[in-house]
């Protein structure tokens, strides 16, 4: 941040330090307050998880504006996977039966194209001395998959070699997410909890690559923290929680429990835009299961971090907010590695101006 915006946030009263806090928090959370899944994220059965890592960034439990709001993102994806997943989708499938003893020399190649639409509604009434918020998030996109590469197979006396080239794209409708959260500020320290789940009524079908829909329902908790100081532009956010996910009641599969943290961390430059880093840790913590777990254990993991950029602004009476943000990933295991970008538009109303400070009285 320059001087002259250092010294103007420096010297404001706590009033007015508060509601640039909630300004900026109630714009910049939309980074990402989702939680979707696509054929193209990946963990767990198949290599798809219910938590989209990168979700939560900057000011995510900074406190907002109450009233309502909505955000709109673009997410885009594109990653590869060697023969593990890779297999692990063709026993999906159908493609072979995993009793056989099978060689697979083939690689997984999957993109997403994605449309979320996030309503949301922040209350005024503190709860638990908090702030509550809820909203339901929902997706329309497009999503494919294909693998291509060698089989060989064996059941003595027999062989089987073939090439393998599979492919799917589906368009359509995600399943339903939402989320609940409680938020405390306390100066430049900020407190969350969350809840939020998966209702499954999504585009999904066990036999094909490629999906919108998970399949199953899950439910996922945790709590975060945001450092965020008004006067400096400082600010840093983590978000940690846990996903359980219900069995697949069509394949009987039930994916493990999986660990997830997100963090951001920027410099506001002035008082409407910043730049920083982004990253992710996501790691399934127990085995997957079920009569319809054909391929073991199948724990997954992934790293990712990237760059980050926002910008706040007024619009229509109203407060705007652009950003964009992207993660590359690395040190994936039995799940795809490659990127993906999010581009947010969110509109929420405007933070209150603080009074102005009343006259002096002067009594003689």
């Amino acid at each position: 941040m320059n001087r002259a915006d250092t010294s103007a946030l420096g010297n404001s009263a706590p009033l007015k330090k508060s509601v640039l806090r909630s300004s900026v928090a109630r714009t910049v959370l939309f980074v990402g307050l989702l939680a979707t899944t696509s054929s193209a994220s990946r963990a767990d059965e198949s290599g798809t998880s219910f938590w989209l890592p990168g979700q939560y960034g900057s000011l995510a439990a900074a406190p907002g504006t109450p009233g309502w709001a909505l955000a709109t993102v673009y997410y885009h994806t594109s990653v590869s996977a060697g023969a593990d997943v890779a297999a692990s989708r063709e026993i999906q499938v159908g493609r072979f039966n995993p009793a056989l003893n099978v060689n697979l020399n083939a690689n997984l190649h999957a993109t997403a194209d994605l449309a979320l639409v996030i309503p949301s509604y922040v209350f005024a009434t503190p709860v638990l001395g908090g702030q509550l918020a809820v909203q339901m998030a929902s997706i329309i996109g497009s999503t494919s998959a294909n693998v291509n590469g060698t089989l060989t197979a064996s059941l003595p006396p027999f062989g089987l070699v073939r090439n393998e080239s599979i492919s799917n794209t589906v368009t359509g409708f995600g399943d339903l997410y939402p989320l609940a959260s409680l938020k405390w500020n306390a100066g430049v320290h900020n407190f969350m909890t969350y809840v939020t789940g998966d209702i499954p009524v999504g585009n999904y079908s066990s036999t094909s690559l490629a999906n919108l829909g998970l399949g199953h329902g899950a439910i996922d908790g945790g709590g975060g923290y945001t450092y965020f100081n008004p006067a400096t532009g400082h600010e840093f956010s983590a978000v940690a929680g846990f996903t359980y996910n219900f069995k697949n009641q069509t394949t009987q599969y039930q994916s493990g429990v999986d660990f997830h943290l997100d963090w951001g961390a920027s410099q506001f430059l002035s008082k409407q835009f910043f730049v920083g880093l982004v990253g992710y840790a996501y790691d399934q913590v127990s085995a997957d299961s079920g009569a319809g777990d054909r391929i073991g254990a199948f724990e997954s993991r992934v790293f990712a971090i990237g760059p980050q950029i926002g910008y706040i602004f007024p619009i229509a009476g109203k407060q705007g907010y652009l950003g964009l943000k992207s993660y590359f990933e690395f040190e994936a295991r039995n799940r795809p590695e490659g990127w993906n970008t999010w581009l947010t538009f969110s509109i929420s109303d405007a933070a209150p101006s603080p009074s102005a400070a009343p006259s002096r009285l002067v009594h003689k």
